[in-house]
């Protein structure tokens, strides 16, 4: 498929050092890169004095105490998670312990629909099946800090605990790894549903902030049009796989060769599992047909073929 989406892949922030990014945030990255992550998991400071931690990252201590010295001389009173996959939120233990701060999230991590017999949750990142938020947020809620305001924004898909978090003052949104400028979304049944995931991106669609600061990379720009760039391309990954069915039935490796082309090796196993989750899609709205719940062992076929 050709590059349809206008990624921004320019990210050239150091581990552990800290950098404003827009009025009253700012950004530190991991150092944890790879295939999944990028430069690393990007982690947020807001406003100043008394200030909020939005996704402290992975249990590393050298970005632990990174983010610890760049609020020394502030209080952090909020520490907001937009899901719990393992470069996200497993630093909040070490955070809350030492700042004290509330801990806001959608809730535990959970699967996005019922297991079938044998199933596991499963995601190339992993779970954080530790994760217990102080406060669980509603769609909608809005958190006010020291010059700062927060609305949640539920956006499963990801993970079904997923959310973004618009900030008023900046007028843009941290949109975890729902949008990122620097790649698509993996949605991984069955941690993620693309239905879901569909929907969550409709619901951006229509907000105005032009700017979305991400999980993973550098921010998004025109954020609306790219968003639409995103849903387009998920129409389009549908299109190939309908495509390869009406060839004839198919497992889901021969589907990734068919409509991946030039893939990572290492993101084989990534792109099968969303391709699952288009499946499932597709095969609840009756466009694709396979035998039992679809499976990453399924085999496909065009409905009524």
């Amino acid at each position: 498929m050709a590059e349809d989406i206008p990624y921004n892949r320019t990210f050239d922030l150091e581990p552990g050092h800290a950098e404003e990014v827009a009025p009253g945030v700012r950004r530190i990255v991991a150092n944890n890169p790879g295939p999944f992550t990028f430069k690393g998991t990007v982690s947020y400071i807001v406003g100043h004095g008394k200030v909020a931690i939005i996704d402290p990252g992975p249990d590393d201590p050298a970005h632990v105490a990174a983010l610890l010295d760049a609020v020394r001389g502030e209080t952090v009173t909020h520490v907001f998670v937009t899901h719990t996959h393992r470069d996200h939120s497993p630093a909040v233990p070490a955070i809350k312990a030492a700042t004290g701060a509330e801990v806001l999230a959608e809730g535990p991590h959970r699967a996005s629909r019922a297991l079938h017999a044998g199933e596991a949750p499963r995601m190339e990142a992993s779970n954080d099946l530790d994760f217990r938020p102080d406060r669980a947020l509603a769609d909608g809620e809005v958190v006010s800090g020291n010059s700062w305001t927060i609305e949640a924004l539920a956006t499963p898909g990801h993970t079904a605990n997923h959310m973004a978090f618009a900030l008023k003052e900046a007028n843009l949104i941290f949109s975890g790894d729902h949008v990122m400028g620097w790649s698509t979304s993996i949605v991984a049944p069955p941690d993620g549903a693309m239905s879901d995931f569909m929907n969550s991106l409709h619901k951006l669609a229509q907000r105005p902030e032009p700017i979305y600061l991400p999980g993973h990379g550098g921010e998004v720009r025109d954020a609306p049009k790219f968003v639409a760039a995103y849903i387009n391309h998920r129409r389009a990954r549908e299109a190939s796989i309908l495509h390869r069915l009406a060839k004839g039935a198919a497992d889901i490796p021969t589907i990734v060769r068919a409509v991946y082309i030039g893939l990572d090796p290492r993101l084989v196993r990534a792109a099968g599992y969303s391709v699952l989750a288009h499946l499932e899609d597709m095969t609840a709205r009756g466009e694709v047909a396979t035998e039992g719940p679809p499976s990453i062992n399924g085999v496909y076929r065009l409905a009524g073929s």
